[in-house]
């Protein structure tokens, strides 16, 4: 199984974690709705349930770092990208971060009501191109 649920409300749950998981999930969302992707599409595509990977995308499940690699490439992204890291190693072969991707992690930090309203945005844009 690719998942592992946070542990019961009742247990000690480093306050990190929990907004890595929560930072993650908004990134997953991001960049799979900058792909033109529903929920259901990308569980499809992962081998989940719709439900899983809402439960991805708000943070309330974690996702193993065997995932990693496939939902990246689902999202044709990067791991670091995923995490929310940068190597220094992959921006030295390709310099720096596309402004695309530094927009999408500024994006992330976000509070989702302000999300959506960029997520319509482009939706409306994208429609007008027809695409």
């Amino acid at each position: 199984m690719l998942t592992t649920t946070i542990p019961h409300p009742d247990e000690p749950v480093a306050v990190i974690d929990k907004a890595f998981y929560e930072q993650l999930g908004q990134r997953i969302a991001i960049l799979r709705k900058a792909r033109g992707l529903t929920q259901v599409q990308l569980a499809e595509r992962l081998g989940v349930a719709q439900q899983t990977l809402a439960h991805y995308e708000a943070g309330r499940l974690r996702l193993l770092a065997g995932a990693l690699p496939v939902l990246a490439e689902e999202l044709d992204t990067s791991i670091d990208a995923l995490l929310g890291t940068t190597s220094t190693k992959a921006r030295s072969k390709r310099g720096p971060a596309p402004k695309i991707q530094q927009q999408l992690e500024r994006l992330a930090q976000l509070p989702k009501a302000k999300q959506r309203f960029v997520s319509q945005m482009l939706d409306s844009v994208l429609a007008q191109e027809g695409h």
